[in-house]
């Protein structure tokens, strides 16, 4: 199985469509995943894959009983001999040197964007940064892909500088630099912004061009960006200070935020503000269709539990409009902590061919698929329920509002004989749009609050088969599971998933990479 793209390069593929069709060259043999120690009990163990002056570092800061957050690597490559083993073995464990990281999300330090490059820029670090502690570790993913290393961190006196931290997303661009969102000041103050740190040496650029751009913005999440459109959007999630301590529906209003950012990608300077008001609260994931040439994106509102549909509109001048393309109300519940439950979009993503929508649902527990053939007009598809609070023989009773293909609360499904906890979070698609990767961890205080028992039990990575041949059915795999509640030193939260050659959230295409970009230049 290979994990490059097409013609040994491992930046990717041209086009999103070259990924889609690229067959078994493109299909992942590996999956690096994410892996959060809920508590600091397990035992640590020296981790050989360390260089030597991180082992040092870990030997300074890691006590005898604690537990750090680590990168697991999956076989995920059916016709290799570690995968029949038992428990669809994980087989590394890179740790980190410190405890309490809380790490969250992951991207590269060269990726499509960077294809057809005749520099020598290579996909070789996944770039993971922290969010409890803002520091940025670089797992070099590329000597043994089979057994990652750390090989750099940027301490947080050097994020902190920028004036942002709590770094959540984590882009590659074309140029070669890594761009991270950040979603606070370094007293954990709700602030947005973005940090530029080279990618090959991981130094934050010179003082003057740390950041990408020297506007801010109230809050900050997610973000993604279309060159060819001058755009980059950004989110909205709360103040860190805020939701470390967990979720209080009574700080919505001021500690969390509801808008959209527009910037100029050119200029790198915020150009407009959308209020999403109550239909888009806390709007997190953002997607655009991967075809760099077209105008459309999506985000999923979180808390409203709305995706909200972002589009471009020219009159005399060009700004950028928005929608709800998929409104989902709240439940009516007895037996919890309100008398409403939010199904809770937590994660969205879009099919390599640009057909479907996929997010998840990790309260209500189901997982979603949409054809954005339209991509104005979203027309549901396909829906399989993964656990969540509305579990049947639960404490929650359902009074009123479940979707309208599902009468009745659902049993929650077990895989090789195991109970998943939580609903489904974190999704990742193969390239050819046919295994969907899940997880079922959000955000360990989080995770403590909303699902006790998963943080006690660990969590899973399952996969969900998509028939396309048969409208994208959705169906449980029944023989895959990684249950991270059978780790060797403990429970663990497994979190977001990658592949080693890109996926279908890791990669931003841009149109020079496109081999007709000359031609459809001159037609337009």
């Amino acid at each position: 199985m290979a994990c490059c793209g097409k013609n040994g390069s491992n930046l990717g593929w041209a086009t999103p469509l070259d990924a889609f069709n690229s067959g078994e060259d493109g299909r992942e043999g590996l999956l690096y995943v994410i892996a959060v120690v809920p508590d600091h009990s397990r035992k640590f163990i020296p981790p050989s894959c360390l260089p030597q002056p991180l082992v040092r570092v870990a030997e300074r800061n890691i006590l005898a009983t604690a537990g750090p957050d680590y990168l697991a690597t999956i076989d995920a490559d059916p016709e290799s001999a570690t995968y029949s083993q038992a428990g669809r073995i994980v087989i590394a464990r890179t740790p980190v040197p410190y405890k309490g990281d809380e790490l969250h999300h992951s991207g590269w330090n060269a990726c499509s964007s960077c294809f057809g490059d005749k520099s020598g820029k290579a996909r070789k670090y996944l770039v993971t940064p922290a969010l409890a502690s803002s520091r940025v570790y670089a797992f070099d993913v590329a000597t043994d892909p089979r057994k990652p290393s750390l090989a750099k961190i940027v301490e947080p006196e050097e994020i902190k500088k920028t004036g942002l931290s709590y770094l959540h997303s984590s882009h590659c661009l074309a140029d070669g630099n890594v761009m991270i969102s950040g979603m606070g000041d370094p007293e954990g103050n709700n602030k947005g912004g973005f940090v530029l740190l080279d990618g090959e040496t991981f130094k934050a650029r010179a003082a003057a061009d740390s950041t990408w751009s020297q506007d801010t913005t109230e809050f900050g999440y997610d973000f993604w960006y279309q060159p060819h459109h001058d755009l980059l959007v950004s989110t909205s999630w709360g103040a860190p200070s805020e939701f470390f301590k967990g979720f209080n529906p009574a700080e919505v209003a001021t500690k969390y935020g509801d808008q959209l950012y527009i910037w100029s990608w050119k200029e790198r300077e915020l150009v407009q503000k959308i209020s999403l008001g109550s239909d888009g609260l806390i709007p997190l994931e953002t997607r655009f269709l991967h075809d760099p040439w077209k105008a459309h994106g999506y985000v999923g509102a979180a808390l409203s539990s709305n995706v909200i549909h972002i589009s471009k509109e020219v009159n005399g001048s060009v700004s950028w409009k928005t929608n709800v393309a998929i409104k989902q109300p709240w439940v009516k519940v007895e037996g919890w902590v309100l008398p409403e439950m939010p199904p809770l979009i937590t994660d969205i993503l879009i099919s390599l061919d640009d057909k479907y929508l996929y997010f998840s649902n990790w309260l209500r527990g189901d997982l979603v698929q949409y054809d954005i053939s339209d991509p104005a007009n979203p027309k549901f598809s396909n829906r399989i329920w993964l656990g969540g609070s509305l579990r049947k023989g639960g404490p929650v009773k359902v009074i009123e509002g479940l979707p309208e293909d599902s009468p009745e609360q659902p049993e929650v499904p077990t895989v090789k004989g195991v109970e998943l906890q939580g609903g489904p979070q974190m999704i990742q698609l193969s390239l050819d749009g046919r295994r969907l990767y899940v997880t079922n961890s959000l955000f360990s205080p989080w995770d403590h609050q909303f699902y006790p028992d998963m943080p006690k039990k660990g969590s899973q990575l399952i996969r969900v088969d998509v028939d396309l041949e048969n409208g994208g059915a959705l169906s449980l795999n029944p023989d895959f599971l990684v249950d991270f509640g059978a780790e060797p030193e403990g429970p663990a939260l497994a979190h977001e998933t990658r592949y080693p050659g890109g996926d279908c959230s890791s990669d931003i295409w841009v149109v020079e990479t496109d081999p007709a970009y000359a031609e459809k230049v001159a037609a337009s």
